[in-house]
């Protein structure tokens, strides 16, 4: 097999891999590797789960894809299983997080100006964020190493500091149409952030009359412990973006708003050609009602609790994490030693972990992640920890 025909816009792990199954993936080789990446979030029933799998042939076998000229079943029951579980009325269906955050944009944009005409329509964004990769989302991810070779980018967006309030207020007036948060900043490190900071923001925009706009891509559907992050923080944005763990593997995303803001949107302002296909619908239905209806979720506090009581026992043994932060299994460890060299020890020693920020090895295993699978990662972190010893 040749790799050459592929563009050279990831630094790969020297792996290939071919099957996987529950928190286990198998390279071609047939070595096994414990997955706390999760496909980034992606992969929240691990790999080759029964639902998944029923859900892909059942539907497969009946209506792949129609078009947004119909209705179809299948987008109505998802709609149906999303709204059940928030505080929102409406969803747009895409194909990913970064369609999700552009669509959102758009929304708020529009809001704007049916609010008061073309001058309201600064859209503010948190520093150190990450939102996507396309020119829009790129443009409110605040971090210059992924801007700088894409200047200019769309004009009308302002960073503030991320959870500095008073920077927030002095930027706030009545040009801000919305305003984009990630509750945990996934990218940039695991930074959660303050409940009164975004109560400040729920205030402003409320005052204001501007959106708000939360990211919950990475640290929603499921993985803080609530199938939607904002109930973790106490405060209710007016759009919520979400996508990754949604599909459990399967490329779909969705923005979600309440009634004020998905008014905003009429036939012709927004599309996806893909977006709300039935066997995409088909398949993220199964998946939200085993995270919910099979009771998932309702376990993650305690594998949280568990996981960092491990890891603040290798904390205190071999002194080389900093910090344990995040929340549910969204979990960050600040390390005290060489970062890459960390990430690819593990690899070496078959544990699959990613960075995140210049000092933070991610941990994303599966929700439905068992004790056991755990106790093999923490095993191998040990060992990580004991080769790199300060």
């Amino acid at each position: 097999m040749s790799k050459n025909n592929i563009m050279n816009t990831y630094g790969r792990f020297d792996v290939t891999f071919e099957k996987g199954l529950a928190a286990k993936l198998y390279d071609i080789n047939g070595t096994e590797y414990i997955d706390f990446v999760s496909g980034v979030a992606v992969n929240c029933l691990g790999h080759s789960h029964p639902v998944i799998i029923n859900a892909l042939k059942e539907q497969g076998n009946k209506l792949i894809h129609i078009s947004n000229y119909y209705w179809n079943t299948e987008h109505i029951k998802l709609s149906e299983k999303l709204m059940n579980h928030c505080d929102h009325d409406k969803v747009f269906f895409c194909n990913s997080g970064t369609e999700a955050v552009e669509g959102a944009l758009k929304m708020a944009r529009k809001h704007g100006k049916l609010q008061s005409g073309s001058d309201k329509n600064i859209i503010l964004y948190m520093d150190n964020s990450f939102h996507g990769r396309s020119m829009g989302a790129l443009s409110v991810t605040g971090q210059g190493k992924y801007q700088q070779d894409f200047l200019p980018l769309i004009g009308g967006v302002k960073k503030v500091n991320f959870n500095d309030i008073e920077d927030l207020i002095n930027n706030f007036n009545d040009q801000v149409c919305g305003i984009i948060i990630e509750p945990i900043q996934g990218e940039s490190g695991i930074n959660a952030a303050n409940v009164e900071y975004l109560e400040k923001a729920r205030e402003l925009c409320d005052k204001f009359n501007a959106l708000l706009i939360f990211d919950e891509i990475q640290c929603g559907m499921g993985r803080l412990g609530s199938l939607f992050a904002y109930k973790k923080f106490g405060v209710i944005p007016d759009v919520i973006c979400i996508a990754k763990a949604l599909g459990g593997g399967f490329p779909i995303g969705a923005f979600i708003a309440n009634e004020k803001a998905a008014n905003s949107l009429v036939p012709g302002d927004h599309g996806s050609t893909f977006g709300g296909n039935p066997l995409g619908c088909s398949i993220a239905v199964a998946v939200l009602n085993e995270l919910t209806d099979g009771g998932v979720i309702d376990n993650i506090d305690e594998k949280s609790i568990y996981l960092k009581e491990k890891l603040n026992e290798l904390k205190n043994k071999y002194g080389v994490i900093n910090e344990i932060k995040g929340m549910g299994l969204l979990i960050g460890i600040s390390i005290k030693t060489n970062l890459k060299e960390f990430i690819n020890l593990c690899f070496k020693k078959g544990l699959l972990v990613v960075s995140a920020g210049t000092d933070v090895v991610r941990l994303l295993p599966p929700l439905n992640v068992t004790r056991e699978e755990i106790d093999s990662a923490l095993n191998i972190l040990e060992l990580v920890m004991k080769e790199v010893i300060i």
